[in-house]
């Protein structure tokens, strides 16, 4: 009879103890599925930087005019005049030998511009057998009438003292190796006549000179 008291007490210690772990186990697979999904969070969660270093990062960004004064650039105020345009510098070069040629019969400058003519012999023949040279003349001077006219002025490098007033520019004549540079305004917009006046050339060796 004193047996079943304890059997009893014993089965209830079991279901006590049954009941305290399936709490337990209950609770485990709570607490388990919630710890995983914080520790996700915090390892996913971006890192925010300290404000020692947002300084270290903003000092290492250099601003434009720190750029503008490591590299001693700056914008430009103004520019320039560029070839082309009026006010701008014009070169022409105009190559010449021991034939009757110009290495070019159309030159264009800008009109208000300055320009730069530089005549070059690259022959070998002196000037008095093959001389040339370059010759502006204004609007309305006949080219053929001015050649003919050169032919007698040998002595003024082939541009006619009656006929000098007749003429924008021009260069010296020049022979086998050697050149010569003129520089002068450009005149009003138009187009006019350009020619070599040594005896015999005018008819071959002229073209014209735009001014746009």
């Amino acid at each position: 009879m004193t047996q079943q008291p304890q059997t009893q007490a014993n089965q209830l210690d079991r279901a006590r103890l049954r009941r305290d772990a399936l709490r337990m186990f209950a609770a485990g697979l709570l607490v388990g599925p919630l710890a995983l999904a914080g520790c996700q969070q915090e390892a996913s969660a971006p890192e925010k930087p300290s404000a020692s270093e947002k300084k270290t990062e903003a000092a290492s960004k250099p601003t434009r005019e720190s750029e503008a004064s490591a590299t001693g650039s700056s914008e430009p105020e103004g520019e320039e005049a560029k070839s082309g345009e009026a006010g701008a510098t014009e070169t022409v070069k105009l190559e010449v030998g021991d034939n009757i040629k110009y290495n070019t019969d159309e030159i264009e400058v800008a009109a208000g511009s300055t320009v730069e003519v530089t005549i070059e012999h690259t022959g070998k023949l002196p000037k008095s057998a093959m001389g040339h040279n370059f010759v502006l003349l204004k609007k309305g001077t006949k080219m053929t009438e001015f050649a003919n006219a050169a032919m007698s002025a040998a002595d003024s490098g082939y541009v006619p003292e009656g006929m000098k007033d007749r003429v924008i520019a021009h260069t010296k004549v020049v022979g086998g190796g050697e050149s010569d540079t003129i520089t002068f305004e450009a005149p009003a917009k138009g187009e006019y006549i350009f020619l070599c006046s040594f005896p015999g050339h005018a008819s071959q060796m002229n073209g014209k000179f735009i001014v746009r």
